[in-house]
This record gives structure tokens, sequence and C-alpha cells, in this order.
């Protein structure tokens, strides 16, 4: 009974293990095979989209940036040259006056009064003068009868009556002067501040005090620095004619107008390390005001036929800067670069690349050495589509 037992067990155990292998091989052969079916028929990996630039052989502006402060091309404090009453001031505060414009008018009834009274003194000088000529000539035509001291009296008494009448004239101009000096006229062309009298105020010669300010801003000019290591470029720029100078809005991205540099001043600032230059704007559109800060740039020099690329293709890794580039089978490949200039979005490329490579400017973040790329525009709303 026993061995009979024993021999059924291990028919059924043989049975079990019989099935079993049998439907792996069905089951699991099948899932294996499609499997292989499906990992071939599977798509590639997708290209990346990015944005591309080429690198350009162009010219490329080299500039020296710095802060200045606007100034006015001259200042004028107007101040009165006679003493009176005012009766009437003719300009607005912030007006843009011509030179020879009239500011303010001086009571001139004093001045008119000294005028008349200098013209009236030469009339009577004058009369005199014709008197004495007459009877110089009666002492002359007596001749013998007339004593040479009487006519040698007379003659003195012309010249002396003559060198009043060119007195009287003298005064008579100075009393005109006095008198043009009651009307205050612009001395130069600007825009007029804030007066510092009214109507009805008594102003001085002597008072320091001025009626109010004009500032000449056309043209105008900017006073700003340099590191003095750079003047040996600046100077340079100089002797070959007069260097552009462009001004801009402090954080530097509008152009508010353009100049050239004027003078480098005589002496460096020893504390700073800086030496202060001027230049001059035509500044006709009134961009430029006179304490505005602004920022700028000097062209010192122009780099011929430099390799230029957009900045956005400068990436900055470990092992210090580098940029990918796109080979003819549409794959990136990462190009080690030395960058020496940039400005405006661009920048100058050394090493590591030559005019003509296309560059990745947008989509870098997905791209590894030899990715397969695609010119698509690289945009955030595809990125958001991915995620979504």
């Amino acid at each position: 009974m026993s061995t009979s037992r024993t021999i059924r067990w291990v028919l059924l155990i043989a049975a079990i293990g019989a099935a079993g292998y049998f439907g792996w091989q069905k089951f699991g052969g099948e899932r294996t095979a499609e499997a292989d079916v499906q990992k071939r028929a599977a798509p590639a990996r997708p290209a990346v989209p990015v944005k591309i630039a080429s690198a350009e052989k162009a010219d490329f502006p080299v500039y020296l940036t710095g802060l200045g402060t606007v100034q006015g091309f001259n200042t004028v404090v107007v101040r009165t040259r006679v003493d009176g009453q005012i009766n009437r001031i003719a300009f607005k505060e912030g007006q843009f006056v011509k030179e020879g414009d009239t500011l303010v008018e001086i009571d001139p009834r004093p001045f008119q009064a000294a005028l008349d009274q200098a013209k009236a003194k030469k009339a009577q000088d004058e009369a005199n003068l014709a008197n004495a000529n007459l009877d110089l000539q009666r002492f002359t035509k007596l001749g013998e009868f007339a004593t040479r001291q009487q006519t040698d009296t007379q003659r003195s008494t012309v010249a002396q009556l003559t060198a009043q009448i060119q007195a009287d004239t003298a005064l008579i101009e100075n009393a005109q002067t006095q008198l043009d000096y009651a009307t205050v006229k612009a001395p130069i062309s600007g825009v007029v501040g804030l007066r510092q009298v009214d109507v009805g105020n008594i102003v001085n010669a002597a008072t320091q005090t001025g009626i109010v300010t004009i500032v000449q801003i056309e043209p105008i000019a900017v006073i700003f620095t340099a590191p003095e290591d750079q003047l040996p470029n600046i100077k340079t720029a100089l002797a070959a004619g007069s260097p552009k100078t462009i001004a801009l809005s402090t954080d530097g991205k509008r152009a508010l107008s353009t100049g050239t540099l004027a003078l480098i001043n005589n002496q460096v600032d020893t504390s700073s390390g800086t030496v202060r230059l001027k230049a001059v704007f035509d500044n006709k559109d009134h961009a430029l005001w006179p304490g505005q800060s602004v920022s700028t740039r000097l062209l010192i020099a122009t780099l011929k036929d430099a390799t230029v690329v957009p900045d956005d293709a400068v990436q900055h890794g470990p092992n210090g800067l580098y940029a990918y580039t796109v080979t003819p089978e549409n794959k990136a490949e990462l190009r080690t670069i030395k960058v020496t200039r940039s400005i405006d979005g661009r920048s100058v490329v050394d090493e590591g690349l030559s005019p003509g490579d296309r560059v990745i400017t947008a989509g870098q973040f997905k791209v590894q050495p030899g990715t397969l790329v695609t010119t698509a525009v690289a945009s955030s709303d595809q990125a958001k589509g991915a995620q979504e």
C-alpha cells in the first residue's frame, strides 16, 4: 500500500510540473515575443526644439562705459548792474529765452534824467565853444590891434571848451549805458530757472544774489569718469578725431542722445583712480537736462571682422564658457569658447567658433552633446504643453 501511494504522489507532482511548463511556454513566450515586437516598433526619441543663430563676421564697436552728470554748456547768474526798483518781469520761470531777450525792467526815470542832463550840458558847452571861436576869429582879424596875449588866451579858451564837449560826450554815453542797464537782457540763450526777486523789489548792483539763472542746453555737456588705465586708449581715440559718445538712461536701456568727446581733464583723481571727461551733445530735442544722471558709452575702438554671436548662445559651465553648435546632421555639439567683449546682446568670440557656425540660442537646458535637435521654435508655451 505504501509503495502504490508513493507512486501516485510522484505521478501527481510530475503532472503538475508538466502542466506548469507548458503553460509558461504558451503564455510567457507570447508575452516575450510581444515585448520584442513592441520594442522594435517603438518610435525613436524625438528631436529637441531649439532656436539657432549663425556666428557672423562683423565690425564690433568697443565702448567704455561709465556714469556721468549732465551740465549746462554755459551757466549765467543774471544780476543787475544798476540800482533801482523792478517795474516788470518779462519772463516765465522755466522758459527758453534767446540771447538779447528782455528779462527785467528797472525803473528808468533816474537814468533818463541823468542822460537828459548830460545832453543839456553838452549843448551848453557847444554854444560856449561857438562863441569862443567867433571871438578868436575877431582877434585874429584885428591883427596888430589885438595883443598876442588876448589871441593866445582865446585859443586856450576854445581848446578847453572843445575838451569839455568831449567829456560831455563821454558822460552822455555813460548815462545811456546806465539807462540801457535798466533793461536787463539775457546774455545767452538757454532755460531760465526760478526767479529770486519779484516785481516791486529794490535791486542793488552790489548785491551778490542774482535775479535768475540761465543755463545753456543747446549744446549741452556731460561730465563722466573713466578708469585711469584706459587713458592711453582714450587719448588714441581723441587724437584720431572726436570719439562718439552715447548718453543713456541710468539703467542703460534707452539711448538719450549722441555726441562727441570734447576733452580729458588735466589731472587724474588720485583718490578714485579715475579721470574726468567732457562730452558735448547738440541736444536739439532737449532729451538731456542739467543735473540729470546718465550712463555713458565712449567709443574707443572698432574690432574689424570679429566673430560675433548672440549673448544667449554663451553658456556658463564649471569649466568656463561654452556654446552648443548644430552639425549638418542636426546634432548638438559642445564647444568651449573664449569671449572677450559683450554689449547690446552680442558677444565677440575669439576662440571656439568660426563665422557661419550655427549656435543654439534657446532650449539648451534640454540639450546634451549628440542630441538630435530641430529648428522649431522652443517656446514657453510648448514647455507648458509638455508638462500638461
